[in-house]
């Protein structure tokens, strides 16, 4: 043996050198706290889902204060009270809704009562289109209903003894019952609005009172009020900014809607661009739903596919280009959010809250991340919803 070979370690004692020479990060994990955070967040999202019926409300008239207080302001800088200003705003856009929809009241009713003729109606021209006469699903169901009728037919009333054959007739329709649930349903859903209305209305006229309350409730440092005022302006300046980006959009797209559909000789067209520029709101499930309504009124209308596909296509290249072109860059100017943090942030809140979970929940975002970006604590969860 060599005095080389003497000299050097086992293999053994040579792995433990090298693993001694790696760097290690410690991660100072605390196992309780994090227990308690995830306790914390599931109490939070069942306390979200199980009173959504006071948060919604309480979301929609804060977004509409931010949304309106702009012009409130403009018009009390003209010395026109806020209570008055606030009154006539309201009053006006409620007006204007209410006269929109008594205006296309009868065309939106046709459309809405032509949709399941125009569903079955496309149903069977696609089914004659591709040559088959029933579907899979069909033919098994036919099959099941076949063997269910030759066992009814084996087992005859003569050959059982000591059996009574019992027939199960449906309820009977009870009009009733359909008109409560409706009459229940619209109640509930004026109710909402009102609150929506009148907290809306309130949080207009109180001006700046909650944000000089959130200030003295920061603490007695400069610092901590300086940072809760740079949070609160950045909360108002990415919504409002938001809501102009949709209120923008939104009509572009019900205006393009309108006019390729009235191009294409779609009835009630204008029924069409309206829809389009309210469901433009609701995030990648509006335009779908616009382009799916439209495609089969298109159908019921000219009998064709082919017109059906070009009404629905027309309709989601508008909803495309505008969604893909011009969102996304007005967007970036209002705020500056990670479009995968929204996406799986909107999904989430499409779950808890259903459509006005996707409607509230990019403002939702914003007003979590201007707070986050200013706690130490919560500057991880600012820095994952920034792009």
């Amino acid at each position: 043996m060599t005095q080389e070979e003497a000299d050097s370690p086992p293999p053994a004692d040579a792995a433990l050198a090298a693993e001694t020479q790696r760097v290690l990060l410690h991660m100072p994990v605390d196992i309780r706290n994090m227990s308690l955070v995830v306790l914390a967040g599931l109490a939070l999202l069942f306390v979200l889902h199980w009173a959504k019926a006071v948060f919604i409300p309480v979301m929609l008239g804060v977004l509409f204060s931010y949304a309106f207080s702009p012009v409130v302001n403009w018009l009390e800088a003209r010395r026109v009270p806020r209570w008055l200003s606030a009154a006539v705003l309201l009053l006006a856009i409620l007006g204007t809704i209410g006269g929109g929809a008594w205006s296309l009241g009868d065309e939106a009713t046709q459309l809405v009562e032509a949709l399941p003729a125009a569903a079955q109606k496309f149903r069977q021209a696609v089914k004659a289109r591709s040559g088959r006469s029933d579907s899979a699903l069909e033919t098994v169901q036919k099959a099941a209903s076949q063997i269910e009728q030759a066992a009814q037919e084996s087992s005859a009333p003569g050959s059982t003894r000591g059996a009574m054959r019992v027939v199960v007739e449906p309820a009977r329709f009870d009009i009733r019952h359909y008109l409560w649930s409706g009459t229940v349903g619209l109640i509930a859903l004026i109710g909402q609005a009102t609150v929506v209305v009148f907290l809306t209305y309130f949080l207009m006229i109180s001006g700046d009172t909650f944000r000089r309350k959130l200030l003295k409730l920061a603490g007695d440092s400069l610092s901590s009020k300086k940072i809760t005022l740079q949070a609160l302006n950045e909360i108002t300046g990415q919504i409002q900014r938001y809501l102009q980006v949709q209120l923008l959009t939104s009509a572009l797209v019900g205006l393009l809607t309108w006019l390729a559909l009235l191009a294409l000789g779609l009835d009630n067209a204008a029924v069409w661009g309206v829809a389009a520029a309210v469901l433009n709101m609701v995030p990648y499930v509006g335009s779908l739903v616009t382009a799916a309504g439209s495609a089969l009124v298109g159908f019921l209308q000219f009998g064709s596919l082919n017109m059906a596909l070009a009404v629905g296509g027309a309709s989601l290249l508008i909803h495309t280009l505008v969604g893909n072109l011009l969102t996304p860059w007005l967007t970036s100017r209002a705020s500056r959010m990670n479009p995968v943090a929204v996406f799986v942030g909107l999904l989430a809140w499409g779950w808890l809250w259903g459509v006005w979970g996707l409607l509230l929940g990019i403002p939702i975002l914003m007003i979590v991340k201007a707070i986050c970006d200013r706690v130490d604590d919560l500057k991880p969860i600012g820095e994952f919803l920034g792009s």
